[in-house]
């Protein structure tokens, strides 16, 4: 923590000077209503009891996925369901009647065989009485390499709502539109502007990412080590992914939870954008790494990608961006492979 920080041990709180306001904001690590930050350890079956009733606005998390992660214990599928079955219950009270809930997952892997969790997890939230508003497609473009599948490249995020009665702000998240001039060709609307000047609707499969955009998809790079926000965590949640969620579902002042809150992302996506956000992780290391995360943003000190900031694009004058000449030389058995290589060598500009 930064000298400017005033410890209130009896409280659990720290006061937190933030550059540029007026007000004195507070992250506190145990919940409080004048608190902006909240960052609870504990595990999160008993944590969530005790927080108060219908006060978030939004709940957003990506729970374990059952994969031996480290911060995780492998069980049976179906023991693994049942837990998260009375997660969910337990965020249900706490959300808000005009609230949504994000739930983001990706695969379990069962002996080499994919489960796509989105689907498991779809009647749990039905059966609790939430309605599934959108089926969002995060896609990123790196990530593992499978040998005997087609290697994953996109996950799934869930958008759930309490009530036919919800908070949705589309004009905050708009997007550029492919065709601005665009007119009507013919009745009331002949010669006049069909779009919106705002923006268009960015859809249910996500390009946050200004160059794709249009495309109508969530480009989120995934958190890996050359990510500028790149933490110890070893499944990091992009602050990039929440910042829509909190913009589109919430309003200012409200609050914000993510109960496998990890390093902070959703809290900070929430503060950054004039919300309040309350996380609960049962690590201590990762909860260390919040609070000095949530610090470094209320001190302009943490890297942050930028909402919709283009994914880099090589050249093709880049080294790793050009064929290795051993491609170019020979093939697999030594033949020549030249006629091949131009199949897969980048343009280069």
């Amino acid at each position: 923590m930064s000298n400017n920080s005033e410890r209130t041990a009896q409280e659990g709180r720290t006061r937190v000077s933030i550059p540029g306001l007026q007000d004195e904001r507070s992250v506190s690590m145990q919940f409080s209503p004048d608190a902006h930050a909240v960052v609870l350890q504990g595990d999160a079956s008993c944590v969530l009891d005790e927080l108060p009733t219908e006060a978030f606005r939004l709940i957003v998390t990506s729970p374990p996925y059952n994969i031996g992660k480290t911060y995780e214990r492998q069980i049976a599928l179906k023991h693994y369901l049942a837990e998260q079955e009375a997660r969910i219950a337990q965020m249900i009270r706490l959300l808000a009647p005009d609230g949504s809930l994000c739930w983001q997952v990706g695969n379990f892997v069962d002996d080499g065989e994919i489960v796509p969790l989105d689907i498991l997890f779809y009647p749990l939230f039905k059966a609790a009485g939430l309605k599934l508003r959108n089926r969002i497609m995060w896609r990123f473009e790196h990530g593992l390499h499978a040998k005997k599948r087609f290697s994953g490249r996109y996950e799934t995020l869930l958008w759930f709502t309490k009530s036919d009665e919800y908070v949705f702000n589309l004009d905050p998240v708009r997007v550029p539109s492919k065709y601005p001039g665009k007119r009507g060709f013919k009745g009331k609307m002949k010669g006049v502007p069909t779009g919106n000047p705002k923006g268009k609707n960015p859809g249910d499969v996500w390009e946050l990412m200004q160059a794709e955009w249009e495309e109508g998809a969530w480009a989120i790079p995934n958190v890996k080590s050359n990510h500028c926000e790149k933490t110890a965590h070893p499944c990091q949640f992009p602050i990039e992914l929440v910042e829509r969620c909190v913009l589109a579902f919430t309003n200012p002042g409200d609050w914000v939870l993510d109960p496998y809150g990890g390093v902070a992302s959703a809290v900070i996506a929430a503060v950054k954008n004039d919300r309040r956000g309350t996380m609960v992780d049962r690590d201590p290391g990762f909860c260390a790494i919040a609070l000095e995360r949530i610090q470094r943003f209320y001190d302009g000190t943490l890297r942050v990608r930028p909402l919709g900031k283009p994914i880099h694009q090589p050249t093709g004058r880049e080294k790793v961006s050009m064929t290795p000449p051993e491609w170019l030389t020979s093939g697999a058995n030594g033949d020549s492979n030249e006629d091949c290589a131009v199949l897969f060598a980048p343009q280069r500009l």
